[in-house]
């Protein structure tokens, strides 16, 4: 049984990184499900006050995950338009990978552009509300994508740590 959550916690884990991309994913938190399924096996202690920090970590990153973006797009003078014309910029690049790692940053501002730009007449000031929505999801996207990170190498720490528990089979 273990192993079984050894493996689902490892697939969680990679699936928080990719959400940490991908709009539709709460990355921190399914990263942190990781963790619990580990800390859930016989061979690792419970360490109840290491999974509340860390739970409390990811939440506060899925919050700030909606809050940044919002505040970069109003500090800039951006609309809904804009943030939601950055998301699907985003789903462009990841649907149709055709500049690669790059799409990931080009794609989401093209969309914010975009989407301030058929809610504004002015091109000036949809720049400006595309660039500030565009910093914000680049900030909310590079924070979830480092917490994921550091769950994923708590993780392998941890599972390293009772690699002779969690494997009785290979020693």
């Amino acid at each position: 049984m273990d192993i079984v959550l050894l493996l689902l916690g490892f697939i969680l884990m990679i699936t928080g990184i990719l959400g940490s991309f991908l709009p539709v994913l709460p990355g921190t938190p399914i990263s942190w499900l990781g963790l619990l399924l580990l800390y859930l096996t016989k061979a690792v202690p419970n360490d109840w006050w290491f999974l509340g920090i860390t739970l409390i970590v990811a939440l506060i990153v899925f919050t700030l995950d909606y809050l940044i973006p919002a505040m970069g797009t109003k500090k800039f003078g951006g609309t809904r338009a804009g943030m939601i014309g950055t998301t699907l910029g985003l789903l462009v690049a990841i649907v149709f990978p055709i500049l690669g790692l790059l799409g990931i940053i080009i794609w989401p501002f093209i969309g914010a552009f975009l989407g301030e730009l058929l809610n504004k007449a002015d091109q000036k000031s949809a720049f400006k509300a595309a660039f500030g929505s565009f910093i914000g999801f680049l900030t909310g996207t590079f924070l979830k994508f480092v917490v994921t990170v550091i769950f994923f190498g708590l993780f392998i720490a941890k599972a390293w740590e009772y690699k002779a528990e969690l494997f009785p089979y290979f020693n």
